[in-house]
């Protein structure tokens, strides 16, 4: 039986699989390992940080008799944040009644009155504020929109209809669409694009989310597919 040419060799010749060598074989598998381990690791060494960090600046505010180490020979890892849970949503449910929002309310008025304060304040301030103004704090869908130029699309986040000033200035059809930055997606640039000119996916907003962190390298799949096996994109 003799041997035919490969169809994609355009000279004919017949190139023999090589075989792969156990230096090649190991380095494959140890990178394997390590892309593997890494986003394991990674998350458990940050948790480890931001654990020890809050129980090192927690811990010592609490009486010396509520500490568990008081009793115990060793310190329980992780007693600090579950003490600044607790804090925090004795806070949350103090701050929305109404004795609560008064002092929430006079915390920000003599706030933003001190000089230096006032300026790291407002920042945060605005911050909560757009949480507090909208219940869901989350996006609403994504989205496809000509940007920066004619015949180049960008992958963006809707936040909702265009309101108030901007609405009136350009008209009602008009949605406001965050287009974010990479590698920093929490910078970017608002859009305020009209309806028909965009370009709707159905995608999540977590896929779109892991779409623009990629660089473009994670694609969810399309068409997708329901719980029927059927295809349910077009």
């Amino acid at each position: 039986m003799t041997d035919r040419p490969q169809p994609d060799d355009p000279l004919g010749v017949i190139v023999p699989p090589t075989k792969q060598g156990l230096f090649s074989w190991l380095r494959e598998r140890l990178v394997a390992g390590m892309l593997i381990a890494l986003p394991v690791v990674a998350t458990f060494v940050i948790l480890e940080f931001l654990i020890n960090l809050i129980d090192s600046r927690v811990v010592p505010l609490i009486p010396a008799a509520l500490r568990p180490e008081t009793y115990l020979d060793y310190a329980v890892p992780g007693f600090g944040l579950l003490i600044l849970l607790i804090f925090l949503t004795l806070l949350g449910a103090l701050a929305t009644n109404f004795l609560g929002s008064y002092f929430v309310s006079l915390t920000d008025r003599i706030l933003t009155r001190v000089p230096v304060v006032r300026s790291v304040y407002s920042v945060f301030k605005q911050i909560r504020d757009v949480f507090q103004s909208n219940s869901a704090g989350q996006y609403k869908e994504i989205v496809m929109v000509e940007y920066p130029k004619q015949g180049s699309w960008a992958v963006g986040f809707v936040a909702g209809p265009a309101k108030e000033e901007p609405a009136h200035r350009l008209g009602p059809d008009f949605l406001t669409v965050f287009v974010p930055t990479i590698p920093n997606p929490t910078s970017g640039f608002l859009l305020f694009v009209k309806e028909a000119d965009v370009i709707r996916l159905e995608m999540t907003i977590e896929e779109g989310a892991k779409l623009i962190l990629s660089g473009g390298l994670v694609y969810p799949p399309f068409p997708r597919v329901s719980d029927t096996g059927a295809a349910v994109g077009k």
